[in-house]
């Protein structure tokens, strides 16, 4: 074969293979790019669903805690954390609570239930919850419709009281649902009612804690508003309809005014002394201290 013939078809076929290899490399970076911003478009998804699930079950499922920070944290196109800072207000009183490092991924948003679960303390004399991290005693509530706890229905509010110069949190369960006027009629004005309990799952608790969530909400300024919310919460947190205890709730009161529904229970703030006057009060079944905080003359408790 002549030799500039061969020459020829050796250009030729560099050139095709130059082609070829910067028509792949374009190919690649071209699939790099749509990966990058599938994977981005994807996690990001998730992310906002992930912020969103958290708050709303704060908003239903948290018993006084607030949401004060909540960011994402080592995030990238296939996933990330996002951190939620939270506490509670104690009469005035900011105590730390539980941080939750809960992850998102493209298909996944995974709330942090290892932290929201409490622990539980268990010995021949005692029995209590506590924050996993901050090892704070959680303030538990008693169902009216469950006749037998394993521990039976404490009621520590004689113990609280004698606590001076502090500042606590106490679960106060009903012997029977009351309205809210008919709670505000009984409750002192020196205490502040941070939270109504509105249900729970009724379950076996004679053998040990079930561990089940209760929902509420914090009533604030307006409390017609704040039910109102709440029931639209409670469809937004079921939207399925499976949970049995939200949808026998959301049945229950569905043709109800906000000042006829029932409330089984609720979140009290306070100077220790003020519960004194709770005390062997008929329509009080169990009262379970949370979280206290010691006064000190620089911050001035809300009541």
């Amino acid at each position: 074969m002549d030799t500039s013939i061969k020459t020829a078809l050796k250009k030729a076929r560099r050139k095709q293979l130059l082609k070829i290899i910067i028509t792949s490399i374009i190919v690649v970076l071209i699939l790099i790019s749509i990966l990058y911003k599938t994977g981005n478009y994807f996690a990001a998804k998730s992310s906002t669903r992930l912020h969103d699930s958290l708050f709303l079950h704060n908003a239903i499922a948290e018993p006084n805690i607030q949401i004060d920070s909540q960011v994402t944290a080592n995030s990238s196109m296939f996933g990330g954390n996002i951190i939620t800072n939270r506490s509670k207000n104690i009469n005035g009183y900011v105590v730390p609570w539980s941080t939750l490092t809960s992850s998102y991924h493209w298909l996944r948003a995974d709330i942090d239930n290892n932290e929201l679960v409490p622990g539980f303390y268990w010995s021949d004399t005692d029995f209590y919850e506590y924050d996993k991290q901050t090892k704070n005693k959680v303030a538990t509530f008693y169902h009216p419709s469950i006749q037998e706890y394993f521990d039976g229905t404490p009621n520590e509010l004689s113990k609280v009281s004698q606590m001076e110069n502090y500042v606590a949190e106490v679960a106060i369960s009903f012997d029977q649902p009351y309205t809210l006027q008919e709670i505000q009629a009984k409750i002192p004005d020196n205490l502040n009612i941070v939270w109504l309990y509105m249900t729970s799952q009724i379950a076996d608790e004679s053998k040990g804690p079930a561990g089940l969530p209760v929902y509420g909400f914090a009533p604030s300024s307006s409390p017609k508003d704040a039910y109102t919310d709440f029931i639209n919460d409670l469809k937004k947190f079921d939207d399925s309809g499976k949970m049995e205890t939200i949808q026998e709730f959301l049945n229950l009161n569905k043709n109800k005014k906000w000042d006829e529904v029932g409330i089984l229970g609720v979140m009290l703030t306070g100077q220790t002394q003020n519960f004194k006057a709770l005390e062997n009060q008929s329509f009080v079944r169990g009262a379970s201290v949370g979280a206290t905080a010691q006064i000190v003359p620089y911050i001035k408790p809300e009541k």
